[in-house]
Order: C-alpha cells, then structure tokens, then sequence
C-alpha cells in the first residue's frame, strides 16, 4: 500500500500544495469567489481519485461538496467528513510567509489551512485514490466536505436531515484533529461544544469628547470590561447562575485515568512562552482543555483605535465572547443564561444587546465499537503504538449532530499537532504526517471491513 504513496508523494504534495493556495475564507464575504473555487477543486479531485459521483450542493450559505465510490450494498458504508474552508489569515505581520503561499521548512507546510483541515481532509481524497489503485476496496465511501465550518456550519444542520438517505452509512470517519504527540498517538474520544455570542454595550447616543463629559458619563469600554470582569471569581470559576447545573462531574477514577496522559507543564509553558499557566482552581491543565467549560473574550473594541490620540468617551463597546461547554450542557440554553445574566448586571448607565452567533454540542465517543477498533488498530499499524483515547478541548459540533439525526458514532482520527498552531498565524502541518494519515486511513478500511464481516 504504502509503495503506491511513496511513488506518488511529490505529486500528492502538489495537489494539496494547489488547495492551500486558494484563500477560502468562509467568514469574510470578500473571498466567496475562492470558496467556490475550493469546493470546485475538491470535486474534481474527488473524480479523479475514482469517486463514481461528486456534486457540488448549493446551500443558503458556501457549497457542500458529496462525493461516493459505492462498491456492495451489503458492504459496510463510511461517512467521511471535512470541510475546505479556513480561517482568516490575520494578523498578515506575524506570519513568517504569505498563509496562502505554502512552504515546507523543517519538515511542516506551512499555510493556512495546512492542518485544519486541508492538509487533514485531503488525506482522505489520496487514500481513496492509493486504495482503488491498489485494487483493495472492500467497503463503500461517501464524502461530505463542507465550506461552513470556521463559520459554525450554519446550513450542515437542514442539509443533513434533507439528505438521510443520500448519507446512510455505518460510521463516521474525520480527520480533523490531533494526536498527543508522534511518541503517543491518540484517538479523540471528547469534545467540547460552543456557545459563541457578541455583546454591544452602549452609553451617550454619540461619542463624547473625554474633557467635557469624562467622569460624569459612562464610558461603555470602562464598563464591558467591569462586566467581563465579573463573569468570573477570584478561582476562575463562571459566575452565571445556572451554567454549572448540567455539568456532569467526571468520577476520581475517571480523573485519575484522564491525567495518566503524558504532559509536560514546563514543556506547555515554554513552547508557548508564558511564565505560569491560569485556570479553574482544583482542576489540572488536561482537565481544564478537556472536561471543564470556559469562558473566554475572543475579542474587545470601541472608541479610537487609529494612529495617535484623540481624547474620545465611545458611544458604543463590543466584545466577542465563546464558552466552551462539556458533556451535559445544551448551547441553546447556555445563550439564553448568559444573555440574561449579562443584560442583569449591566448599569442603568448603560444598554445592552447580546447576538448569539453559533453554537454546538458537546460529544462522547465511545471506545468499543467498530469504528474505534478499526482505527486502534490502523494506527498501531503504522504508528508503531496502541493510540490512547483522549478528551479534545475544540468544538466539532457536526459529531453531534451525525449522531442525532443520522444515527451514527463518529471516529476522530487526525494527526494534527498542539505546534501545528491552527487558527493562528504560521499554522503548519506536518509532511510525514501527511503521508502516515493516508496510509492511515487506507488501513482503517481495511481492519473497518474486516470487522464488519457478517454483521
């Protein structure tokens, strides 16, 4: 199997190297063209790979892109998921090269998109090609690559319930997250939900000059920040009534099996250049990224931001801000409590709206099921060790939603990296890593098929 990728590598870098050039930026309207051209690309490649059937399906929003190689009705059905869009690239000063002018140094591409998730999706469009030339198919395969998911996959959800039989399958299969390190490959088996809104606080119908009205008039910023503030105790622990009510508690056992994971704190602290780590007291770091909620500012403006001075008291203030929510809390009534709460605590001095964004649910996966199998034992083929399941701190609420309405358990094999610096600024990814996720992939369908005979 892997001859046939080793043959093929420059040429299956090159394709994805092609990918990584086109800017399909879902959030920002100005690239709606290069989203397009992506989904486009992703259809013809699916087709040459030997897909019998790839369609682009239009949606309110960006395209979805469906693709299928059927080869038995009675054979055991794969659902593979991805999404082509990306993040935006800013700050542009603080990548070492153009994000959309991908480069290997050291060993990692480096663009945007490198691992979350073109690097990762497009694995999947290689290991189809890799297993059909090698003549060793034995299960069906449908594709479902989105262009919506750094946006919140705002149109997947009616997509999905309009399309159950198109994606009738038996499992799940995304690439779209990482391992604990290359010494100790992992399987995702947790993931956080989203709760993502803004707030816009306002005080005087105007901006004020700070001289005149300074210390008599609210300053909205003064007072977001207040508000922020005290979303929050002295322990870190979120001060919204409610938000803890559905958490459900891991068990000491569970804890205890959670953090025989391997973590370095001065490894963590150095690779990210900070001094002391923060965080809900009582609770290690890997407990923290992965089975406690959070509330985080994503982002705060208002008043003057430009070159030099102006002595200005701002009309308005705004923040993004995104809670990260654990098996047992519903994102929709998470809005609804923080909405409520905000708006409770704001100042007669003041007005505020909240305007929730997006959200998901939290997922569990379990262990003991096919699809689990047949990737433990892909990796340990490849990799060299049994992958560790473990609890993933980001949000892929399609995992959710698959289960919900489709049915199905979800497999998180990715092979991204903590370094791999996705959403920010020389993001990379991993040549061999590249590699070693379609040969991978092609062994997961192989062991999938053999543990779906007779069933």
């Amino acid at each position: 199997m892997n001859t046939y990728i080793e043959k093929n590598k420059d040429r299956f870098l090159s394709e994805l190297f092609d990918l990584l050039r086109i800017p399909s930026v879902s959030a920002d309207s100005k690239y709606k063209q290069d989203v397009l051209k992506a989904a486009d690309f992703i259809k013809d490649k699916l087709l040459a790979a030997g897909a019998a059937k790839a369609e682009i399906c239009a949606t309110k929003g960006h395209p979805i892109v469906y693709g299928e190689k059927l080869i038995d009705p009675k054979a055991p059905t794969v659902l593979v998921y991805g999404h082509y869009d990306v993040q935006p690239p800013d700050p542009l000063n603080l990548w070492n090269s153009p994000p959309f002018e991908p480069v290997i140094k050291d060993g990692r591409i480096y663009a945007r998109g490198s691992c979350d998730d073109k690097g990762q999706m497009y694995m999947h469009i290689k290991a189809l090609e890799t297993i059909l030339k090698n003549s060793e198919l034995n299960c069906n395969i449908k594709f479902l690559i989105e262009g919506e998911e750094e946006i919140g996959s705002d149109n997947l959800d009616t997509f999905v319930k309009e399309n159950k039989e198109k994606l009738k399958a038996d499992v799940v299969l995304i690439s779209d997250t990482s391992i604990i390190s290359e010494d100790c490959p992992s399987i995702t088996v947790g993931l956080r939900g989203l709760c993502y809104l803004e707030v816009e606080v306002t005080g005087p119908k105007r901006d004020l000059h700070s001289g005149i009205y300074g210390g008599a008039v609210a300053n909205p910023i003064n007072t977001l920040c207040k508000m922020i503030t005290s979303l929050k105790d002295e322990n870190n622990h979120i001060t919204i009534p409610g938000f803890y009510d559905d958490v459900k508690e891991l068990s000491a056992k569970e804890r205890e099996e959670l953090n025989k994971i391997p973590f370095d704190l001065n490894d963590y602290k150095k690779e990210l250049d900070i001094e002391d780590i923060e965080g809900e007291k009582g609770y290690t770091t890997i407990e923290r990224t992965g089975i406690r909620p959070t509330l985080d500012v994503n982002g705060i403006w208002g008043g003057y931001t430009g070159e030099g001075a102006k002595t200005v008291l701002p009309s308005k203030a705004f923040a993004k801000i995104s809670m990260r929510l654990v098996p047992g809390q519903n994102f929709e009534k998470v809005t609804k409590q923080f909405s409520q709460h905000f708006k409770a605590i704001a100042p007669k001095s003041v007005k505020v709206e909240v305007h929730p964004h997006h959200g998901g649910e939290p997922a569990l996966i379990p262990t003991n099921f096919p699809g689990y199998e047949a990737a433990s034992l892909a990796i340990e083929e490849v990799w060299g060790k049994k992958p560790l399941p473990t609890r993933d701190g980001g949000s892929i609420p399609i995992v959710s939603l698959f289960e919900k309405v489709l049915g199905l358990k979800t497999v998180l094999m990715g092979f991204g990296l903590d370094e791999d610096a996705i959403h920010s600024p020389n993001e990379s990814y991993k040549v061999d890593h590249y590699f070693k996720g379609i040969e991978t992939i092609t062994l997961f369908y192989k062991h999938f098929s053999a543990l779906n005979k007779g069933k």
